[in-house]
């Protein structure tokens, strides 16, 4: 049908839905989510445990994988005060149900974006509703609400109608605008589709057999005084519906988005139970992670990040060459070189080649007991070694464990709550400014004489360590620590009488 005859035409709500499950199975019948849901949906009553178990279910798409450990490692489980490494441990702490919920939910998402046609609109759309459930996981941690998965996954399917139509319909969509504008669709759904958006995310929700609470958490919730049959269910539309429009607002990232984002938490604050600067600091939250994880929305700045990404590469392969370099300066001057000479070669190395912000130089004193910083490189690094020594007397921290176990650490996130406690009093005092960092320990004869620490604060993209990267600071401590054990050997050697 040509967009000119649906102008004319007012199809039934029969007729759209027929065409729309026509394309659904003339592209596929989304197969890889419906063979997931029918797994997932398995594994959440209980039948056939062995072939259905969630951990294998989940762990069968490493994508899934990821994404289900990030949100089980997210702040609204922050309550289990423990790391989740494994799908395994996230189930068994969160239980099936939890883990089934966003793993149908992201599922969703990824199978609409990975099948998406060349449609920035489409494609928009499944931003909106990943971003709608970033507000909604931070408001549920505020609301310390008992079912927090439940609130992602309904306001993450709360646009399910505009993504179906989006993807498998564009001409409608096409018309919906005309009609209506940008924005206000839904009013034109019933003259143009035959039915409302909203019904058509139920009918689809459905379709795929998704529970009843999550279809139920879907619909539009206008905001009011809650009374006394106010229910979870309700509470969770309200959630979903406040969300999804918080993540319509905050995609342009402009200041008339802020004000309708403001007045939605003012409107949804006391049927949430959120004060609403409890809210605003939620969705604050979620916008800091949606500007690193989106990849099309304004807010993102998506040419800046992908020009950031290259030059990252960039300097990071650069990088690498300076440390490899770096590496062979040391071995060259093998014994000719002091403990000292080599310690600044490989500080001098490593805050070069990982492009730190600050690189310091650790030694222990024995006899005081302490470690004391004692070179450095980085703004502001000569005014702090005064103040960065500590005394050398186990303490379950980061340092001393890194230090005990003869092993480098790298840190992807220092700011994390709870990690703080593993955090000293003398880092927090010097270097908090810090996002990530590496401590590369210093040990002889199985005892730590010193270490390198490097850090990167806000001014350097997110960073993980390649395994090139950590075998090349492994060979470069290794010198270190050769340079002052020739240094321990000769001091023995001189000190022993003749002929003994």
């Amino acid at each position: 049908m040509t967009q000119n005859a649906l102008l004319m035409a007012r199809p039934s709500a029969e007729s759209t839905l027929s065409l729309l499950w026509e394309r659904v199975r003339r592209q596929g019948d989304m197969p890889g989510f419906t063979k997931a849901i029918s797994a997932i949906l398995g594994a959440m009553r209980g039948e056939d445990e062995h072939e259905f178990s969630m951990t294998q279910t989940v762990l069968s798409d490493p994508v899934l994988t990821q994404k289900v450990l990030r949100l089980a490692n997210s702040g609204m489980y922050a309550a289990f005060g423990q790391r989740i490494n494994t799908v395994s441990k996230a189930v068994l702490v969160l239980g099936t149900d939890a883990i089934g919920h966003l793993a149908m939910g992201l599922k969703l998402i990824e199978e609409l974006t990975s099948a998406s046609p060349d449609s920035s609109v489409a494609h928009a759309e499944m931003e909106k509703a990943v971003l709608a459930g970033m507000v909604a996981q931070q408001v549920a941690a505020k609301a310390a609400t008992p079912d927090p998965e439940e609130a992602v996954v309904c306001s993450m399917l709360h646009t399910l109608g505009r993504m179906m139509v989006t993807f498998y319909m564009p001409e409608r969509w096409s018309v919906l605008q005309e009609r209506a504008g940008a924005g206000f669709e839904e009013s034109a759904s019933g003259e143009v589709l035959g039915l409302s958006l909203e019904k058509i995310g139920f009918e689809a929700a459905e379709h795929w057999g998704l529970p009843r609470n999550l279809i139920d958490g879907m619909r539009n919730v206008p905001p009011c005084d809650p009374d006394e049959n106010f229910s979870h269910e309700d509470w969770l539309a309200a959630l979903s519906t406040m969300s999804s429009q918080c993540a319509d607002s905050l995609w342009h990232d402009d200041e008339a988005g802020a004000v309708a984002v403001r007045a939605l938490a003012s409107s949804y604050s006391r049927m949430l139970g959120v004060e609403t600067d409890g809210i605003m600091e939620a969705i604050d939250k979620a916008r800091e992670n949606a500007a690193a994880d989106l990849t099309i929305a304004p807010l993102a700045k998506p040419a800046e990040k992908r020009a950031l990404a290259a030059a990252t590469r960039r300097m990071r392969t650069e990088g690498n060459k300076i440390l490899a370099s770096g590496v062979a300066d040391m071995r060259d001057a093998g014994s000719g070189a002091s403990p000292g000479q080599m310690m600044s070669m490989a500080l001098e190395t490593v805050y070069q080649g990982l492009t730190f912000s600050r690189a310091v130089a650790f030694l222990r004193n024995r006899r005081e007991h302490r470690y004391s910083a004692k070179m450095g490189f980085g703004d502001g690094v000569r005014e702090l070694l005064p103040v960065m020594n500590f005394d050398d007397t186990y303490e379950p921290n980061v340092f001393h464990a890194s230090l005990g176990s003869d092993r480098v650490i790298f840190i992807e996130n220092a700011r994390d709550p709870k990690f703080a406690v593993k955090l000293p009093a003398w880092w927090k005092a010097s270097l908090v400014q810090a996002r990530s960092f590496v401590v590369l320990p210093l040990q002889v004869n199985g005892q730590p004489v010193g270490f390198i620490y490097g850090d990167w604060d806000d001014s350097f993209p997110p960073i993980q360590l390649s395994q090139t990267e950590f075998s090349l600071l492994n060979d470069l401590r290794a010198l270190v620590v050769d340079a002052v054990e020739r240094r321990s050997q000769a001091a023995v050697a001189s000190v022993t009488p003749a002929g003994r």
